[in-house]
């Protein structure tokens, strides 16, 4: 981690957007140890989001699950999980191996969420990350759910899908969605946040393009900054009713438009698995900071 704990696109898009003395404030929050606090909240969590690069140097965001304590701090700089991609997810190749990872814990039911970033390896359980940035971040447009119990034991997740544009259906669950999340990656490694707000947030411009405004947060501009560096990422929809997960990867850019600004997702893949997540969550109880959606 740089000394000033961002790279040069976040304290671009700080520069652009006058938040410089608002990012100054607030980046010693981003730490490169594992707090008691931090690790406490980590191994309460049943999901864990996880961004990188796959060896063909398309990005992905990817879902690992497991019983509460399946991530755990084992020390202040690592993080032990007993998981790994499924074979056939986009990032299984890559976290065979060592690679710089971005990892984003999420409790719907407090609306708290933390991230670590740092670099992950092959382990006896799953893997191992070494943690090299660890922050949280405020509950903005976080929706509010219950986790009910995991789904029924069966054969596990169907085949996935796979193709370059979305189809009918697809398109239809992205416009319904409240909250996805994205990876990306830039010179400090790779990331994974959260994206949320009410149905509708996401716009589809056609099979292979997705629109959304980029609403205030924190001011660090994390992900923006890495697309300042490196247009690739990666998002995740997941049915958090039924478990399946709609992986994109693609291209971005930051479109600025008066006082708003956009994120351009371009499609380049996509991988839908029905039933890839065991867990069964609540119909959702909206944020109250998530604008009117148009």
């Amino acid at each position: 981690m740089s000394s000033t704990a961002y790279h040069h696109g976040s304290l671009a898009v700080q520069q652009k957007l006058g938040v410089q003395e608002a990012a100054a404030h607030i980046a010693p929050s981003i730490r490169p140890g594992i707090r008691p606090v931090a690790a406490a909240f980590l191994e309460l969590q049943p999901m864990l989001v996880l961004g990188a690069a796959a060896p063909d140097g398309r990005v992905w965001a990817s879902l690992l699950t497991g019983a509460p304590g399946f991530a755990r701090a084992t020390d202040p700089h690592t993080v032990s999980v007993a998981a790994a991609p499924r074979p056939d997810d986009p990032l299984a190749q890559a976290l065979a191996a060592e690679a710089p990872v971005g990892t984003l814990a999420l409790d719907p039911r407090t609306r708290r969420r933390m991230r670590l970033n740092g670099t992950a390896r092959p382990s006896a359980r799953g893997l191992l990350i070494e943690a090299e940035q660890v922050f949280a971040n405020c509950p903005k447009y976080l929706q509010r759910r219950e986790l009910y119990a995991p789904g029924p034991a069966g054969p596990g997740p169907a085949p996935a899908h796979r193709g370059d544009a979305l189809t009918e259906a697809q398109l239809a669950a992205v416009r319904a969605a409240d909250t996805f999340f994205v990876a990306t990656v830039g010179p400090d490694g790779a990331d994974a946040s959260h994206r949320g707000g009410n149905p509708g947030f996401v716009h589809t411009e056609g099979p292979r393009e997705l629109l959304w405004r980029d609403y205030p947060g924190n001011a660090m501009f994390l992900t923006l900054g890495n697309l300042e560096t490196d247009e690739r990422a990666g998002l995740l929809f997941l049915d958090w009713e039924k478990g399946t997960t709609l992986q994109l990867s693609g291209r971005a850019e930051t479109v600025y438009r008066s006082e708003e600004r956009y994120v351009r997702f371009r499609v380049d893949s996509v991988v839908e698995t029905p039933a890839a997540s065991p867990l069964r969550w609540s119909a959702p109880e909206y944020s109250p900071a998530n604008p009117t959606t148009p």
